[in-house]
């Protein structure tokens, strides 16, 4: 009964955090949509069309943003199941990933802006840099809470830890290149970018019974 009640204190002590930071995200997500205009009135059909293909690039920006932000937060959510209590270093770690997520919009627009330009290569590289800090940032939090079960819940999925060690070992590593190729190949960057954002929209783990999951003590109290 007692280690019920520990799970329970485990469960509430990260709510706020984690109601905040849903916000954030929501608000964040949804400013990526006012880089996308609606043509001026168009004469004819044909004029529409090409008003609407020139939103192409425009597209790809918002596209991006839109999944690498969802899938951001798509993986916050999967690191606070595991993760049950805060200190003050976990609530200034997510504060600062906070801060670039909310970044991103404005990255989104200069890259819209200048994406069909001859020369977008400044515009990608302050864009990829943004997602190269947030990877570091995502990254850091899960290590800085899993770092000896500090901060997971007194029981964790031993299995699922490891398996998001291993999905994030290269997750910094592999935005560095995107962040390389924009000094390169503005549109490939921006590409690699999104194809990243489906990998690690990937779960990393399979789902198994309970009675199948390896399960450790957290290290605070042993």
């Amino acid at each position: 009964m007692s280690s019920e009640r520990a799970a329970s204190v485990d469960e509430k002590e990260t709510n706020r955090l984690e109601a905040f930071s849903d916000a954030v995200f929501a608000v964040a997500i949804t400013l990526l949509i006012l880089d996308l205009k609606v043509p001026d009135l168009a004469v004819s059909d044909f004029d529409l069309g090409g008003a609407l293909l020139n939103q192409g690039p425009r597209l790809l920006a918002f596209t991006t943003s839109f999944f690498s932000v969802g899938i951001v937060w798509l993986n916050h959510h999967r690191l606070f199941t595991h993760i049950k209590r805060t200190d003050t270093g976990l609530l200034l770690i997510n504060l600062l990933l906070l801060f670039i997520i909310v970044i991103v919009p404005a990255s989104t627009a200069l890259l819209a802006i200048y994406i069909d330009k001859s020369d977008i290569h400044i515009a990608t590289i302050v864009y990829s840099g943004v997602f190269l800090l947030l990877a570091c940032c995502i990254n850091g939090l899960w290590r800085y809470a899993s770092y000896k079960n500090r901060l997971l819940g007194q029981e964790v999925n031993l299995q699922a830890v490891q398996a998001i060690n291993r999905q994030y070992m290269f997750g910094p590593l592999l935005y560095a290149i995107a962040f390389g190729l924009a000094w390169i190949n503005g549109l490939a960057s921006i590409i690699l970018q999104l194809l990243l954002a489906l990998f690690f929209a990937l779960p990393g783990y399979p789902r198994k019974t309970t009675s199948q999951h390896q399960v450790v003590k957290s290290s605070k109290n042993q």
